[in-house]
């Protein structure tokens, strides 16, 4: 019996450990024009290591002014599904079941129950880092 409370807490330790934030650069000022979104792409900061492709997560890049960069997930807040983003119309699209967001993230139509998960952004140095943490998404069945 008293060799089942180890194992016990071996299974559910995972589940309260916060995931490690890490600040990562994604590139130069330079490199981005002012208006323009674009898919970028970066390391999960807690690949497990058997992780492979799996570890490398993305975002939707926009520089909004020569300042602010706005950074958000590529995963609707629906179900998960990655959205694309569409120049032309300046709006988001989750293909999988019709959800639409505006530019600001805010949504626009179809099922999504939240505005896109925003990541926080900085400059430091010339170089526009995104502060990484596990997949955000949020999900209502």
């Amino acid at each position: 019996m008293i060799l089942g409370v180890p194992m016990v807490g071996f299974i559910l330790a995972p589940l309260f450990q916060k995931s490690p934030q890490k600040w990562i650069t994604l590139g130069k000022t330079g490199d981005f024009e002012v208006g323009k979104t674009v898919n970028v792409t970066f390391i999960d900061p807690s690949p497990l290591p058997w992780a492979g492709v799996t570890a490398k997560s993305a975002a939707w890049l926009r520089r909004a002014s020569e300042t602010e960069f706005i950074a958000f997930s590529v995963n609707c807040t629906h179900l998960g599904c990655p959205v694309q983003w569409l120049a032309g119309a300046e709006l988001f699209m989750c293909p999988c079941h019709g959800g639409v967001y505006y530019k600001d993230g805010t949504v626009a139509a179809g099922p999504p129950p939240h505005p896109l998960i925003r990541y926080e952004v900085r400059v430091v140095n010339d170089e526009v880092q995104l502060k990484s943490a596990a997949i955000p998404i949020t999900t209502t069945l």
